[in-house]
């Protein structure tokens, strides 16, 4: 074991494992900042989809249908030019 190349992993995982060790679980304001949490990731991921997700594959439709395969492969391909894509 080479103590200079390896001290900071080992820092970080003593600093993981005091951070765990000395978390508030069982505190009422941390339980409720971690449901909080997982609401706003719910409303988040559902306006998300709604907002900007079901938008970007319309279009992506639409644009395929007015544009073939092949142009944008002769555009965007692996042989195309750099500068072109």
């Amino acid at each position: 074991m080479k103590w200079k190349n390896e001290w900071k992993t080992l820092l970080a995982m003593v600093g993981v494992f005091l951070l765990s060790f000395f978390l508030p679980v069982n505190s009422t304001r941390f339980q409720n900042a971690i449901m909080e949490s997982f609401h706003m990731l719910k409303e988040y991921a559902q306006l998300h989809v709604i907002l900007c997700l079901l938008p970007a594959l319309f279009i992506a439709g639409a644009i395929s249908v007015f544009i073939s395969q092949a142009a944008v492969i002769k555009y965007l391909g692996a042989k195309a030019k750099k500068v072109t894509a």
